[in-house]
């Protein structure tokens, strides 16, 4: 099954390239995407439980799905988020 989820507080490459990073990280997902023109995600699986992790782990780093609440605190996450991903592409 192909999902494609709009995400919250993507600002720069440096916001996708922690998110690529940390879903490409679950064992069961292919064909990671992310559009930064519409703030999507689209990967594919076979579980339905993986959606459930993706959502979870981008919650985590400070990215709500659109449906979610995006609190002050998740607004903060995603700059550190945002941070870490800028540094490592200047690597």
């Amino acid at each position: 099954m192909i999902y494609t989820e709009t995400i919250l507080n993507v600002k720069c490459g440096g916001c996708i390239k922690s998110i690529i990073k940390t879903v490409n990280e679950i064992p069961g997902l292919t064909n990671v995407s992310f559009d930064l023109e519409n703030d999507t995600i689209q990967f594919e699986t076979n579980e339905t439980s993986k959606f459930v992790l993706v959502k979870n782990k981008l919650e985590g780093l400070g990215y709500p799905m659109d449906e979610d609440l995006n609190s002050v605190f998740k607004k903060a996450k995603s700059y550190v988020s945002c941070a870490i991903g800028r540094m490592k592409e200047l690597q």
